[in-house]
């Protein structure tokens, strides 16, 4: 599934321009996420109707997916992940100057929009780089969204603590997003055909192989699954930790912080290791110590112990996703941001569900036992993890 053409050098500046875009991206969402409690207060809105706006956020990104990932296909990634980090930075500016919930809701659709582009953009981008490299490079992309996020963190309260307008500081973000989407832009390479395939225009089409739709789904649903995971870490880790096992609330962070920073490790290491194990083992495997994890981190009743477990969560979560977006990049050459799109998108819908839905299971049993949702989505994510064994070359039957 993971074919690489041979190509004469490697394109490391393409390369250092997709880390470039990979970090921007997970600074410029940091930088809104460590506003929102100042955009609340500012525009005077509730808890429940930021959380409405946050679902149309999410909903808003994951159209942006589905628009761009064929454009991308079309006009290629080197035209369309610059004008994407170019937009999303001009969007970024707008919740800092929404004074009314009706304003932030509509930048929050450009934001989402604009978010959702470039990460569908970046991801397929990604995977163009890594045909040419002679081993797995994808998970390192990923690993610069998470230090962007956490550049973005200390940033921010430096920003907060400074007493700095938002609409500065998210000004001054969109702007750094404009102009490094410029400046890697100019790096950034095109998807090449297939050379595997040079005959592929003159086949008559009832013997062309049909876009693998099924394996998409399946890649997809592991996506949502392992993605949900995630979500349901961000935003309940610090939360067991204090309500379950009654620890303080700077203690309490230290849950979601063992987890990031495990996942961050975890993604630098995994490309080493999926060249020598390969994706499947990696999304199964890591799902299986993820799972662990999380029943150690549910079922301890010692806050050391729990600790131990939200980073054995995070590190088993770390590998999976990055490998099945590169295998949706490279079920169909010709069609790459399209297949992304839909396993990107179900993905993301699976990060903003898990938090959600674990806190509507809360009303009905304690966290811990609530967790038991990702648990059993991991090791699903363990059973079926041979999907990644499956090529695009097979019998269109088999994978349509």
């Amino acid at each position: 599934m993971n074919d690489r053409p041979q190509r004469t050098g490697l394109p490391r500046a393409a390369r250092v321009a997709t880390w470039t875009f990979f970090a921007l991206n997970g600074f410029a969402v940091g930088m809104w996420v460590v506003h929102i409690p100042v955009v609340e207060r500012s525009t005077g809105i509730s808890h429940s109707t930021l959380g409405v706006l946050l679902l149309v956020l999410g909903a808003a990104a994951f159209a942006g997916m589905q628009v761009v990932g064929p454009l991308a296909d079309r006009f290629g990634q080197r035209l369309v992940l610059p004008v994407a980090g170019v937009l999303l930075g001009i969007a970024l500016i707008g919740p800092g100057l929404a004074g009314s919930w009706w304003s932030l809701g509509l930048t929050l659709v450009a934001f989402g929009f604009f978010n959702g582009s470039i990460d569908v953009a970046m991801n397929s981008h990604a995977v163009v780089v890594e045909r040419a490299y002679p081993r797995p490079i994808m998970a390192s992309f990923h690993a610069m969204w998470s230090i962007g996020g956490a550049i973005a963190a200390f940033v921010g309260a430096a920003v907060l603590k400074a007493g700095i307008p938002t609409a500065a500081a998210l000004g001054g973000t969109g702007a750094l997003c404009v102009v490094l989407s410029l400046v890697a832009g100019r790096f950034l390479l095109n998807a090449e055909p297939a050379k595997s395939e040079p005959a592929e225009t003159e086949k008559a089409p009832a013997e062309r192989v049909r876009p693998p739709m099924r394996l998409v789904w399946l890649l997809g649903a592991l996506a949502f699954a392992l993605m949900l995971s995630e979500g349901v870490a961000n935003d309940w880790a610090a939360l067991h930790l204090q309500d379950v096992l009654g620890t303080s609330a700077a203690t309490a962070a230290l849950g979601y912080g063992s987890f990031a920073v495990a996942m961050t490790v975890g993604r630098f290491a995994t490309d080493r290791v999926a060249a020598l194990v390969g994706p499947a083992a990696i999304v199964r495997y890591g799902s299986a110590l993820a799972a662990f994890g999380l029943a150690v981190a549910s079922l301890s009743p010692w806050v050391p112990l729990a600790l131990v477990g939200w980073a054995l969560f995070g590190l088993g979560l770390s590998g999976g996703v990055p490998q099945l977006f590169t295998a949706a990049g490279n079920l169909d050459t010709r069609n790459s941001g399209a297949l992304m799109a839909k396993v990107v998108g179900l993905g993301y819908v699976g990060l903003l569900a898990g938090p959600a839905l674990i806190g509507g299971l809360t009303r009905w049993m304690p966290l811990n036992v609530a967790f038991a949702v990702p648990f059993v989505l991991c090791v699903l994510a363990v059973v079926f993890a041979p999907v990644l064994t499956q090529r695009r070359d097979r019998e269109p039957a088999e994978v349509s």
